[in-house]
């Protein structure tokens, strides 16, 4: 959704004047709550989730961690599909097949670990490749 239709949907409101535009980026919450000045947890993030072929939108509070933690022993950021608890299950994205290589972060925000796909298939024990991710197949891509 770009800025134009944000702010057609706020004139009938008359708040298209209240978006904020940033010359820095705010594309993370530590981010975005430096160009607010304001504290990460009062950034709203909005996470997107494939459900079903339909599209599910959830805006929670900057500092909330979406149980992460509490389900992979990973934090947010360093998620990966390494070493999770018994009964998580991990599912790869045909996406990364593009690739020689790919980086997935090892268990914290700052690491990664370089793993063929094939690897990447083994060592995280996936239930198997899903076609979930859209708009990485162009035609004019290069890979």
């Amino acid at each position: 959704m770009s800025i134009e239709r944000v702010r057609d949907y706020f004139r009938p409101l008359g708040r298209e004047g209240d978006i904020l535009e940033f010359p820095v980026s705010s594309a993370t919450v530590e981010l975005a709550a430096q160009a607010v000045g304001v504290i990460p947890a009062r950034i709203a993030k909005t996470l997107s989730f494939l459900v079903n072929d339909g599209c599910v939108l959830i805006v929670a509070a900057g500092d909330t961690q979406e149980q992460a933690r509490e389900m992979t022993g990973h934090t947010v950021g360093g998620v990966c599909p390494f070493a999770n608890p018994e009964g998580v299950r991990t599912y790869l994205d045909v996406s990364l097949k593009r690739f020689g290589t790919v980086f997935p972060a090892a268990g914290s925000s700052n690491s990664a670990i370089e793993l063929t796909c094939d690897e990447l298939t083994e060592y995280s024990h996936c239930e198997g490749w899903i076609d979930v991710c859209k708009g990485w197949q162009t035609e004019d891509s290069g890979v």
